[in-house]
């Protein structure tokens, strides 16, 4: 009965919005439970309307033939850097010369890298607020392609903190940083002030630095360096506003304050001791492990990419992730999937997924965290992170199954974003008559 209800609502709007149907050979509709088989999703405009057992015929509807792959729900990176160029030594090389324009047509190229991996959603945790929301904005209204975008402005950090923009900058150039300093904070009451400014920029999502960062020029290490008064001035200010806050930290002791003061969801979490995996199960806060970057900055320094204060912290980070994501894992810690693309290659997020089983996590796992855990943090598990009625046609594919080798999420083969489709990498696509 239900069936033909759908069925009868399709056609009466046909003439409305079109009507698509995605033949699954496997299908992996709500991350974490046992996958499906041969399966049809029934789409219309933007809309998943209906998932039904075998292969569907809708009169009108195009089908697209997946019946060879696996399909699941479009990926979400809960930590980006859309602008910006990969390349460290060449960013660096080439900061005196480039423009807003040049960050904002970076930050395109960038998105368009990132649909294509198979990621329909993200979070970018720090940027330039008008480049990103511009960028935000011209996806949303479908001029250019890219995935969902949730957007933290600006960083919130100390003086002298990782996010504070004239750190080791000549007189000439921290002197125009200055006049730019709306991220930066000293006291709790300048902190609330700093995060009011994110929100008016256009923050969906406040972040702060509670320790210092790899690629921050001071040298000051990575242990923490808000006080305390000053988190929770921002947590509370975040959610008077309805905001949730991310918090940029490595070292143990800011993670822990960070934790205590009522973060979301810490990023990085290099460090951990006994006290941090408490609370994060105190607290139901997420951990958002970025295992790609330490390594990547790692190689960076390597090759004299990285100022020699960067080098030193880098050199302090590497591998200590890896440890404490294993550990989380044990413990049985919220994970949310996040890389921090920008540190590594923009386009090579899935690559995340081979170091997360690598160190202890089930591939079903892995998968869920970067889809329903991913679509929770982010508070838009109404739309985004199954295959369900109701939610928008955020879809991908890949050949083989990923619950085998997760290493087969880094060739995502088919992309749907609201409903449109961006990638058919050797998938046909059928009419109705076939």
């Amino acid at each position: 009965m239900l069936s033909m209800l759908v069925a009868a609502a399709i056609a009466q709007a046909a003439t409305a919005q079109p009507v698509t149907v995605i033949y699954a050979g496997t299908l992996i509709d709500v991350p974490g439970r046992a996958p499906m088989r041969n399966a049809s999703v029934v789409i219309q405009g933007r809309k998943i309307v209906e998932i039904r057992d075998g292969f569907a015929t809708i009169p009108g509807a195009r089908i697209v033939d997946l019946r060879s792959s696996t399909v699941m729900p479009g990926l979400i990176d809960s930590h980006v850097h859309l602008g910006g160029l990969d390349d460290r030594l060449q960013a660096r090389l080439q900061a005196p010369v480039r423009n807003d324009e040049d960050e904002a047509f970076t930050a395109l190229a960038n998105a368009k890298k990132t649909l294509a991996a198979g990621f329909t959603t993200v979070r970018d945790l720090g940027g330039d607020p008008p480049t990103i929301r511009a960028l935000k904005g011209a996806i949303n209204s479908g001029a250019y392609v890219g995935p969902s975008i949730l957007m933290a402005a600006k960083m919130i950090s100390v003086s002298g903190g990782h996010g504070d923009p004239v750190n080791g900058l000549n007189r000439e150039l921290a002197e125009i940083g200055h006049n730019h300093e709306s991220n930066v904070c000293n006291g709790a009451d300048d902190c609330r002030r700093a995060t009011r400014e994110q929100i008016r920029d256009g923050a969906d999502v406040v972040k702060f630095a509670a320790t210092g960062g790899v690629l921050s020029n001071v040298a000051g290490g990575l242990n923490q360096q808000m006080m305390e008064d000053e988190m929770r001035a921002i947590v509370e200010t975040a959610r008077s506003f309805g905001r949730k806050v991310a918090v940029h930290a490595h070292g143990t002791s800011g993670i822990n304050a960070a934790l205590r003061s009522g973060a979301n969801s810490i990023e990085h979490g290099t460090f951990a001791d006994d006290e941090t995996f408490r609370l994060y199960k105190q607290t139901g806060a997420y951990y958002v492990p970025t295992l790609m970057a330490p390594a990547a900055a790692y190689k960076d320094g390597e090759r004299g990419a990285l100022t020699p204060a960067q080098f030193e912290k880098a050199a302090a980070a590497k591998g200590n992730a890896e440890k404490s994501f294993a550990r989380a894992v044990r413990e049985g810690v919220k994970i949310a999937f996040g890389t921090d693309s920008a540190v590594s290659p923009h386009g090579k997020n899935a690559e995340e997924f081979g170091l997360m089983v690598k160190n202890g996590m089930a591939p079903a796992d892995a998968i869920k965290a970067a889809t329903v855990n991913a679509a929770d943090l982010l508070g838009v598990s109404a739309v985004a992170g199954t295959i369900e009625a109701g939610k928008d046609a955020d879809i991908i594919a890949v050949d083989g199954d990923p619950l085998a080798n997760i290493r087969l999420m880094e060739n995502v083969g088919f992309v749907m974003k609201w409903g449109q489709v961006y990638k058919l990498g050797g998938q046909r696509q059928l009419t109705a008559a076939d």
